[in-house]
C-alpha cells in the first residue's frame, strides 16, 4: 500500500457532494485529488497533503499533526502535511478538505507540458 486507502475513501465521501470537477491522479507515490484541474488535497503514505495557501498556513501549523510540507527537503509555500492524529476524526478531516477547497479558486494551475 503506497498510501492510506481508508483516508482516500474518507476524502472521496467529503468531495462527493462538491459541485466541482474532481479528478484523482496518482502522484508522489500517493494519490492527489485535483479540483478544477488544480492540485487540491492528497495523500502521501499515511499523511494528508493539503494545499491551503500561504495565508492559512501559519494558523494551520498550530493544529494537531500539522507540519510544513517538506517533500523535497525544502518546505513548499502554501502546502502542509497533516499526520494521522490530525485527520482521525471526521470533523478534523472535513476541516482540512474545506481549507483546501476554499483556497482552490485562488490556486494557480500548473502549466501543461507539451508532448513532442
Amino acid at each position: 500500500m503506497a498510501y492510506n486507502e481508508l483516508l482516500a475513501d474518507r476524502i472521496r465521501q467529503i468531495l462527493a457532494p462538491v459541485k466541482l470537477a474532481v479528478e484523482e491522479k496518482k502522484m508522489f507515490g500517493g494519490l492527489c485529488f485535483m479540483v478544477d484541474n488544480k492540485m487540491c488535497v492528497g495523500i502521501v503514505k499515511e499523511d494528508l497533503m493539503a494545499r491551503i495557501g500561504e495565508t492559512a498556513q501559519e494558523t494551520a501549523l498550530q493544529r494537531k499533526g500539522c507540519r510544513p510540507m517538506d517533500f523535497t527537503k525544502r518546505p513548499m509555500k502554501g502546502y502542509v502535511f497533516v499526520a494521522p492524529e490530525g485527520t482521525d476524526m471526521d470533523e478534523y478531516l472535513e476541516h482540512w478538505v474545506q481549507l483546501c477547497l476554499d483556497f482552490n479558486p485562488q490556486a494557480k494551475a500548473s502549466k501543461k507540458k507539451k508532448r513532442s
